[in-house]
């Protein structure tokens, strides 16, 4: 006992002697040293992708700016000389004959794709939630498709769409619905279709995987109490799923938007924009006109437009779904 009150008092005592005071010569370490030190290391991490991000979207979206001014053609590439033209390749693109078709190609093309694969989509997403046996290995077999690069998959939709030896007018023959076959991507009142139908295909695996996403967020409990209250079935999806999901959706809807807006590469493997430019849209017009026409210049112009619209469209639709969500 005589131990332990004599370590307790040796204790007290120590704790009662004030700290030594800092000498004046001694160097003093400034409190927020460590903090700049942070940030410069968050600065390191983050300087690769600044650098990658200029080099590989900044840079080309300043020149492809600089070029829509620009009388760019091939010989630009050997004299440098590009001179400045304004406003002039606006003025060409604009009062093209083909870009009335391009802009009306491309608002249906937007509209049918983000339609038909968000209302799938949606559909889809809803039943996999649900649980069942193999609702996972399902899903993945889903997403499977996504890996495949859209010209590949778009390849494999131009042969099982031909119109002599495709599977699919030799499916409907052998059915007999169809006497001969159909001129899927030749005929200029189908090819739009079929190319928003392909379109919607390789879409439904990007509005699955969101949705369920946004699903998988909405907690059992409230279904329970809906359930509780007699909301089942469909007046648990209006009343509940809907309402929670809603800004998912705004996400979802935003992002297919300015795809559709911008994709080129399924309606140039499935039609080349033909026939008779019943495919057309913006973006392959601007392809044609920058790398098979080698107007630049007016190329750049009508990517710019493009741009515009899409960045107009979405300062607009997020500024109305503030509103809806605020009201």
């Amino acid at each position: 006992m005589g131990e332990q009150a004599t370590a307790e008092r040796v204790m007290t005592a120590t704790a009662r002697v004030p700290a030594r005071p800092r000498s004046p010569d001694e160097p003093e370490r400034p409190r927020n040293a460590r903090r700049r030190l942070e940030g410069l290391y968050r600065w390191l991490f983050l300087l690769p992708a600044v650098v990658y991000l200029v080099l590989f979207f900044g840079y080309p979206t300043v020149k492809n700016l600089v070029m829509g001014f620009q009388d760019y053609t091939t010989a630009t590439f050997y004299t440098g000389e590009a001179p400045w033209v304004g406003l002039e390749n606006y003025g060409k693109v604009l009062s093209s004959s083909v870009f009335t078709t391009a802009a009306l190609n491309t608002a249906l093309f937007t509209a049918g794709s983000i339609a038909g694969g968000f209302v799938i989509g949606l559909a889809l997403a809803v039943f996999f939630r649900k649980r069942f046996p193999l609702g996972g290995v399902l899903r993945s077999l889903l997403l499977l498709p996504w890996l495949l690069p859209s010209i590949a998959s778009s390849a494999v939709w131009k042969w099982m769409l031909d119109k002599d030896s495709g599977v699919l007018n030799q499916f409907l023959e052998a059915l007999h619905l169809v006497q001969r076959g159909v001129p899927w991507l030749t005929s200029t009142q189908l090819a739009l279709v079929t190319v928003i139908g392909v379109s919607i295909w390789g879409g439904i695996r990007f509005y699955v995987t969101i949705l369920y996403g946004g699903l998988q967020d909405i907690p059992d409990e409230v279904y329970e109490a809906a359930a509780i209250d007699g909301a089942n079935g469909w007046r648990a999806f209006r009343h509940v799923t809907w309402p929670m999901l809603r800004p998912v959706v705004h996400v979802v809807l935003l992002l297919g938007v300015i795809y559709g807006l911008k994709v080129m590469d399924v309606i140039l493997a499935l039609t080349g924009g033909g026939p008779a430019n019943a495919t057309q849209s913006i973006a392959t017009e601007s392809y044609a006109l920058s790398f098979q026409q080698f107007r630049f210049g007016e190329g750049s112009a009508l990517t710019n437009i493009l741009a515009l619209v899409s960045v107009v469209f979405a300062l607009v639709y997020l500024r109305a779904s503030r509103r809806g969500v605020e009201d």
